[in-house]
């Protein structure tokens, strides 16, 4: 179940809100153990790795050869363990695994927000956009910035992908340019933590005062190749989430041109079982306006499926590839736009396609303005 070895910290690199890079020289237990791997550590979590402490390790991920997910984790310290950090907080993530951690949650008796979330079920009808990846985040951020740059725009992180919201480079990026993160269910290490979905988008607008709210799964994925085995299917759900609190779920479609396997050209097999088969509530699905032709035609006959209950809104990618540059990430990099391995150039309808669905979802704001 789990690849345990020990090691020891060679260098201490790079780091993140949140999380540390570290190289480990392993001891090995098996003939195929690497000699050193690349390792990530969660201060929070383990306390803070320096050179020549003792790790226990996680090596797991590199054992399966994830992508996303390629490190040994650092699960121990053991010969220098951090204090008790002891305050308010009896929510509970990673549940029952020996890495369970207590959180404050926005919503339960202890937290300051408590009184404000008790006392409201409902969002406001501020938009909502839905991506059933995590790279979305910054090019659906790019197309609201692009039309309203002074859009309060806050994200939820459900707990399909990485549970540690720490884990995400991205998160990092954005920092100046969303207003806050809510991790919801299992999830964690936002700057709220939230019991469920629900909970956590009337903590994004009731708490954060957010007018617009992005979801997607942290960093990683989890797909069988099966219509039904994947974690972004819980987009469906955030949609239905969205409507039951009175939000616009706008919903951000998986368009390819380039990704080599079938089911995901054009628009994703995942995002037509999400939005066709799981949100039972009708949101604005958003098609990108001025793909390539052939493109556009596979995109146009995928949709046909989706309408009635959603409403298809075709949105004009014109202006959009320089609201993306405006990102504080570049376009080609690993800390920037990049899905499934490929880069802005190698997928500009995946990214176009996010950015549209943050476009709408500024167009759906009152002007700045308003006193509504």
């Amino acid at each position: 179940m789990v690849r345990w070895r020990e090691g020891v910290v060679t260098m201490v690199g790079r780091r993140w809100r949140g999380a540390v890079e570290i190289d480990v020289s392993v001891v090995p237990r098996a003939a195929d153990d690497p000699i050193t791997v690349r390792a990530l550590a969660y201060p929070q979590l383990v306390g803070d790795p320096v050179r020549g402490d003792r790790v226990l390790l996680n090596l797991n991920a590199l054992a399966l050869g994830l992508g996303t997910g390629g490190y040994a984790l650092v699960v121990a310290l053991p010969d220098r363990l951090p204090p008790d950090r002891n305050g308010p907080g009896h929510l509970v993530k990673a549940r029952y695994t020996p890495m369970q951690v207590v959180v404050l949650g926005v919503d339960e008796a202890a937290s300051p927000h408590h009184d404000v979330l008790a006392a409201t079920d409902g969002l406001d009808g501020i938009p909502v956009v839905t991506a059933d990846l995590h790279s979305a985040l910054p090019a659906i951020l790019a197309g609201v910035h692009g039309s309203r740059p002074d859009a309060r725009v806050a994200f939820v992180m459900t707990d399909g992908g990485a549970l540690p919201a720490w884990f995400s480079r991205t998160l990092d990026a954005l920092v100046d340019r969303l207003i806050g993160v809510v991790t919801v269910g299992q999830a964690f290490g936002g700057d709220l933590d939230a019991t469920n979905i629900h909970s956590g988008l009337l903590a994004a607008r009731h708490v954060l005062a957010a007018d617009v709210v992005i979801v997607t799964q942290g960093p990683g994925t989890l797909g069988t190749g099966s219509r039904w085995g994947f974690s972004g299917t819980s987009v469906g759900e955030v949609v239905n989430a969205v409507a039951a609190l009175g939000g616009q779920p706008v919903g951000a479609l998986r368009i390819s041109e380039s990704d080599p396997r079938e089911r995901h050209r054009g628009v994703s097999h995942h995002s037509l079982t999400a939005y066709g088969r799981v949100a039972l509530a009708p949101a604005d699905v958003v098609v990108p306006d001025g793909l390539p032709a052939p493109l556009t035609a596979a995109v146009d006959a995928a949709v046909v499926s989706l309408a009635p209950p959603h409403r298809i809104v075709r949105v004009s990618v014109e202006g959009l590839e320089e609201a993306l540059q405006a990102l504080p990430l570049r376009l080609t990099t690993e800390v920037g736009l990049s899905t499934m391995g490929r880069d802005f150039a190698g997928d500009r309808a995946y990214f176009l396609a996010g950015a549209a669905a943050g476009r709408h979802a500024a167009h759906l704001l009152p002007p700045p303005d308003s006193s509504i």
